[in-house]
């Protein structure tokens, strides 16, 4: 077993032998903006798809980010997914808090 510097151990995790898992990643805006052009499945609305993504991918500081630049360009917060808006879905969510908290402050119903 090789012994890692405390720097390195504050920037990732082994999750797996072959795989390291990404801590303290800095989202940049380029990051933010590729979001809105993610392709939902069929029969599932752009909107919706583009913030449940962004919900399973961002920090929660990060999806505030995101959310701003959603509302920013005329995107709808209110879209309808299988089990309803982004909001109710992250509503049943025990971490949730945060994420709907920033919906919520965006205008989210």
């Amino acid at each position: 077993m090789t012994l890692t510097t405390n720097e390195e151990l504050a920037s990732t995790t082994t999750t797996k032998k072959d795989k390291k898992a990404v801590i303290d990643e800095v989202i940049t805006d380029v990051s933010l903006e590729q979001f809105f052009s993610l392709q939902p499945p069929a029969g599932v609305d752009a909107d919706y798809h583009m913030l449940e993504r962004a919900y399973r991918s961002f920090p929660a500081a990060d999806f505030s980010r995101f959310v701003a630049l959603f509302v920013a360009k005329g995107r709808n917060l209110n879209a309808k997914g299988p089990q309803g808006t982004m909001l109710e879905v992250i509503g049943t969510h025990r971490k949730g808090g945060e994420y709907a908290h920033a919906l919520k402050n965006a205008g989210a119903l």
